[in-house]
C-alpha cells in the first residue's frame, strides 16, 4: 500500500518562503561597487532565495511545483524580499538577526523537504538527501545568481553539516513513531542551533588544503567570530 502523500500547511510554506526572501534582500543589498544591485535586482535574489529551496525539493520528489500552485508564493517571496531591501540598514547593525533569520531558514527548508519525501514513501537516507538539497538549494541559486563563489563548496561556516543533522535527527525520529509534526520542529531547532554555533564559534570541517578561512565570511558579511 502506497504511503500517504505528506502535505505541507500552506502557511507554514510560506513563513519559510517569506524569511528566505527577506534573507535574500538582506544579503543582496549588502553589496557595494560593482556588485551593487537594484531594486529589481535585489527583489530577484530574495525571490530565489525564498522559492529556490521548495523548487529543488520538488524537482528531486517528480511532483508538482508547489510554489506555482498558489498565488501566494510568489507574492509573499517578493514582498519579502522589498521588506527586506527597505529594512536593510537597520537590520545591518544587528548581525546576529541576519546569521539566526539564515539559520531558521536552512532548518526550515530541511525539514520540509525530509518531510515531503518520507511522507511519499522514500528510505531514509534519500529522505535526508532531499531534505538537505532543499535547505541548501536557495543559497546555491543565490550565489549562482550574483556570480559568487557557492558557500557550501567552501570554507567556512558549517552550513550543510548542520542541515544534515537536522534532517537525519527528523528522520531517525520518524523512523521510532515520533509524530512528523514534533520531529520537524526538533530537527528545525537543532539545525538552527548548530549554525549558529558554528558562525559565532568560527568552526568548519578541516581544509582540504590552506585557505584563508575568512574569505568567503568576508564576501557574505558574516558575524564576526569569536575564537574558541
Amino acid at each position: 500500500m502506497d504511503a500517504p502523500l505528506f502535505t505541507i500547511p500552506l502557511w507554514a510554506d510560506l513563513v519559510a518562503v517569506g524569511l528566505g526572501g527577506i534573507q535574500g534582500a538582506l544579503f543582496a543589498s549588502g553589496f557595494r561597487g560593482q556588485r551593487r544591485l537594484d531594486l529589481l535586482g535585489v527583489a530577484i535574489i530574495g525571490i530565489v532565495m525564498g522559492m529556490g529551496g521548495g523548487i529543488i525539493r520538488d524537482m528531486l520528489l517528480n511532483q508538482p511545483l508547489s510554489t506555482l500552485q498558489s498565488n501566494w508564493y510568489l507574492i509573499t517571496a517578493t514582498a519579502a524580499a522589498l521588506i527586506g531591501m527597505l529594512l536593510a540598514g537597520p537590520l545591518r547593525r544587528v548581525n546576529g538577526l541576519i546569521v539566526g533569520l539564515d539559520a531558521v531558514v536552512i532548518g526550515l527548508f530541511g525539514a520540509f523537504g525530509t518531510s515531503k519525501a518520507l511522507g511519499l514513501g522514500l528510505p531514509l537516507v534519500p529522505a535526508v538527501f532531499v531534505g538537505v538539497c532543499s535547505a541548501v538549494g536557495g543559497g546555491i541559486l543565490r550565489d549562482v545568481f550574483m556570480g559568487l563563489p557557492v558557500a557550501i563548496m567552501h570554507v567556512g561556516s558549517l552550513y550543510a553539516v548542520a542541515a544534515a543533522a537536522g534532517c537525519f535527527l527528523l528522520a531517525g525520529l520518524d523512523a521510532f513513531g515520533v509524530p512528523l509534526g514534533a520531529a520537524a520542529i526538533v530537527g528545525v531547532t537543532l539545525t538552527a542551533v548548530i549554525r549558529v554555533l558554528a558562525v559565532v564559534f568560527d568552526l568548519s570541517l578541516p581544509e582540504q588544503r590552506m585557505l584563508y578561512r575568512r574569505k568567503v565570511a568576508a564576501e557574505t558579511g558574516a558575524l564576526p567570530t569569536i575564537k574558541p
